[in-house]
């Protein structure tokens, strides 16, 4: 199955561009998320309001276009894909990928990706079995792109031979199969906590912080794409529930232990929402009024510790536990000191104070500090630092194995 995997299809101009919107209808029927870039050629055969009707998403079409460029600009469009496929891929297409071009939105995201791109072909057999389209592809199979195709067949021309686009059922194949390949946590089972948690004071107030969620959805939606079976316990936020990951949504930090707790047994868990330390002894029935007699005393009481609770489990306990520490001042020291303190395996520190950007940026710095001492991470986005934190889980586990 394809739950949660991004895919970005680019329509290429060509008969066999309809069979793209089949492929599309049986992505999603997979759980795959598609968006679409259609050629301006690929628009003769195929309408934007077909794909856009099967993907449930904007079709993007110009290379400059300001409204296109505001919502997701090209480089991030092309980069937001876990694959690239190309459906029909025809001559033109492949030469302008083997040449670098970037005169259009197609060529510009096609060479742009940092992501595997499949190539479906499709073209007269005399185009194909030109010198020039061989060598072509010649040079894109040996830059790692893969190809689906073509087959012989009858052309749309009347001719017959080589150069008939694959059936969308074998394309659908090719895909899956990379993704089997590309899945080094299939069948491992992660458990992800993310957002703030909100204690009630009253009906009407609560305690809490300023934490997106962002970071930990992330995580979530990058260790599912490896192939982890992920649930992820949410407090409040306004995020979209990632695809192809279980969501729990919870209120209170008690609320978030019992659905950790719920989730078991796991293979990981990634403990990045910002629960709150404190939450108060007794919430009021009613909402609490201003007085003569001034603000109301509010007593507190300690909220459990959901990352020292599961790392601290024995045998139910999971393989990797992971916690944040969001700091302002003394960030390494008070996230060594923290690792030692809760019994988990690895502390990513990241520094939360005014000005730094972190909750509810887009971007983090992560400090991984482990057994093995402290590994200083670059500024990334946070959707990078969930891939790199996923891809060394899956590391952490295999080795483990």
């Amino acid at each position: 199955m394809l739950h949660g995997k991004r895919i970005l299809l680019i329509v290429g101009g060509g008969i066999a561009a309809y069979k793209a919107l089949e492929l599309v209808r049986r992505l999603r029927e997979r759980g795959a998320r598609v968006r679409a870039i259609l050629t301006a050629a690929g628009a003769e055969f195929v309408t934007p309001l077909s794909l856009s009707a099967l993907t449930g998403d904007k079709v993007y079409r110009e290379l400059f276009s300001l409204t296109d460029e505001a919502e997701m600009g090209h480089i991030e469009l092309s980069r937001d894909a876990d694959l690239l496929v190309v459906v029909p891929a025809t001559a033109d297409l492949l030469a302008k990928m083997a040449a670098g071009l970037a005169g259009d939105l197609a060529s510009t995201a096609l060479l742009a990706t940092d992501k595997p791109v499949v190539a479906v072909p499709a073209m007269n057999v005399r185009m194909w079995l030109h010198a020039a389209t061989q060598t072509n592809v010649a040079t894109l199979a040996a830059r790692g792109i893969a190809f689906v195709g073509p087959v012989d067949g009858d052309m749309a021309c009347d001719e017959y031979g080589p150069g008939r686009m694959v059936e969308p059922a074998e394309i659908l194949a090719a895909i899956e199969a990379h993704f089997s390949v590309s899945a080094p946590l299939a069948g491992r089972r992660a458990l992800v906590t993310s957002g703030p948690t909100h204690e009630p004071i009253d009906p009407v107030r609560y305690i809490a912080n300023r934490s997106s969620g962002r970071q930990g959805h992330a995580i979530a939606a990058a260790l599912a794409r490896l192939g982890a079976l992920t649930t992820l316990i949410a407090g409040p936020t306004r995020l979209a529930d990632p695809a192809g990951v279980r969501v729990v949504h919870v209120e209170t930090a008690r609320e978030m232990l019992a659905a950790c707790e719920a989730a078991l047994p796991a293979d990981v868990a990634v403990c990045a929402a910002a629960v709150a330390d404190w939450r108060p002894a007794e919430a009021a029935g009613q909402k609490l009024k201003k007085g003569r007699g001034g603000p109301p005393a509010i007593a507190l009481a300690e909220n459990p510790d959901v990352l020292a609770t599961l790392a601290g489990l024995g045998n139910r306990r999971p393989r990797l536990v992971v916690g944040f520490a969001a700091e302002t001042e003394k960030i390494v020291e008070h996230a060594v000191a923290k690792r030692a303190r809760k019994g988990c395996d690895w502390i990513l520190a990241n520094d939360v104070s005014a000005g730094s950007g972190t909750f509810g940026g887009a971007d983090n710095t992560i400090h991984l500090v482990s057994a093995d001492g402290v590994e200083d991470w670059p500024r990334l986005g946070k959707d990078a630092v969930a891939e790199r934190l996923a891809g060394r889980i899956a590391t952490a586990l295999g080795a483990a194995a």
